[in-house]
């Protein structure tokens, strides 16, 4: 993190700046989380925090976690698995009907 961010403490308020967590006031759409739950750049905390926040918010969110993945996807299964939920919450946000039958994703305060 000292290479992106700088080093910590002196590059706090940078930190603070970058975090989404801090900012999640601002968010207004729903969010849907895809997280690798071997993630070291994004730990799934921080993903969990954010969800929670948007469930507090009354925001539609989901979250689907991965396991054995990392900071972004390699498996086949789950590359696919994201992209057919991703697809899934947009119909759902936008009240659309998919052609064909997809995985349901549960989705929050939708």
């Amino acid at each position: 993190m000292d290479g992106l961010l700088g080093s910590y403490p002196e590059a706090k308020e940078v930190y603070y700046k970058r975090s989404p967590i801090n900012f999640t006031n601002q968010l207004s759409c729903p969010v849907i989380f895809f997280q690798g739950l071997d993630d070291k750049i994004v730990p799934p905390n921080q993903a969990e925090l954010m969800v929670e926040a948007l469930k507090k918010k009354g925001l539609p969110v989901a979250y689907i976690a991965f396991e054995g993945e990392g900071h972004g996807f390699r498996m086949a299964q789950n590359i696919r698995r994201s992209l057919d939920g991703e697809f899934y919450f947009y119909s759902r946000v936008f009240g659309y009907e998919p052609a064909e039958d997809i995985e349901p994703v549960p989705i929050e305060n939708l």
